[in-house]
């Protein structure tokens, strides 16, 4: 680990498609050839042995390509400006991190958010090399997100997930339809082509599975703008979303679905260009709370995040985020 960032492992593939000065393939001409515009940081790279076989070798620049071969090396992260919010610890013990995510922060490094998303930061800032997290969320959804804190523990956490054992709980902010019966859950299939920004529901089994319920009602702040296509009449409500399963945007699709948009969102029902710095609209939805029996201890554990939505300022706040049944 490095500036909280893993060594990028690449698999050298076959035939050779570079050459060196001599003719022969190197590893080198190969690492040049794919990232042209760090050649001069990757011959400094080999130079420091910092470029390293799987058995451990360093690499130097006479080095053979053999392929298939396995090549590990750390890449420069890009420059990135600093974000003005930061993620809040809620909890640590010896297996467990949880923290309280804004929005507009990234929980994995991808794209354009690498140094400054939330593992990376966490890795880096609380020395903790093995974080990883048993879940995620959207970059732009706030709310718990739970890490392991150690390899060993790791397998056991995140098989919570494969048996439905963590139990997520958010809280969005959305317009009200009156002939809306409530609750209900929806059910539907979704599919997310990679290169594609948005997840689609289409035909066949269902494979999302999201129980949809009002909280609370307000009459819409005469602050906050109507997203278009909501009624004059219509009011502000706060609803409970409780997802059986974890298909990328779910919640904001089968909103979205039974005609009551979450606020905020800037690709459902309508994809919105809204610039990577813009954060004067954030997503209203937040993971309120996650719950799951500790693998280990047995335990029940239940983390709440301390964050509210913005578009219920100055309204109630479901204290405890209490059941249906007014059990906690």
């Amino acid at each position: 680990m490095r500036a909280g960032l893993n060594p990028t492992r690449l698999r050298l593939p076959a035939p050779a498609p570079a050459s060196g000065a001599d003719g022969a393939p190197t590893v080198l001409a190969y690492l040049v050839g794919r990232f042209p515009d760090d050649e001069p940081r990757l011959s400094e790279k080999v130079a420091a042995r910092e470029v390293l076989l799987d058995d451990g070798t360093p690499v130097d620049e006479a080095t053979p390509y053999r392929p298939h071969d396995t090549v590990w090396l750390y890449r420069d992260p890009p420059a990135e400006p600093a974000l003005p919010f930061r993620a809040e610890v809620l909890h640590r013990d010896e297996n467990l991190l949880v923290v309280d995510k804004p929005h507009f922060l990234a929980t994995l490094p991808r794209g354009a958010y690498v140094a400054r998303s939330l593992l990376v930061q966490l890795r880096r800032e609380l020395d903790l090399p093995e974080l990883s997290p048993i879940h995620r969320l959207d970059r732009v959804t706030a709310g718990v997100v739970v890490f392991t804190v150690r390899r060993e523990v790791r397998g056991a956490y995140q098989q919570l997930l494969d048996t439905r054992g963590l139990e997520k709980e958010y809280l969005a902010v959305a317009p009200v339809r009156p002939d809306l019966e409530l609750p209900v859950v929806v059910r539907s299939r979704i599919v997310k082509e990679r290169g594609v920004l948005r997840a689609a529901e289409v035909p066949g089994e269902a494979n999302a599975e999201s129980r949809v319920s009002l909280v609370a009602t307000r009459p819409w702040p005469e602050t906050l703008p109507r997203p278009p296509g909501v009624p004059d009449a219509a009011d502000l409500g706060l609803y409970r979303l409780e997802p059986r399963t974890g298909r990328t945007h779910q919640l904001r699709l089968h909103l979205a679905r039974l005609g009551v948009p979450i606020l905020g969102d800037p690709f459902y029902p309508v994809l919105r260009d809204v610039p990577e710095d813009d954060w004067s609209d954030p997503l209203q939805l937040l993971a309120r709370s996650v719950a799951f029996t500790d693998p280990f201890t047995c335990e029940r554990r239940r983390f709440t995040s301390r964050r509210r939505l913005d578009a219920w300022s100055g309204a109630a706040w479901p204290v405890g985020a209490e059941c249906e049944d007014g059990t906690p």
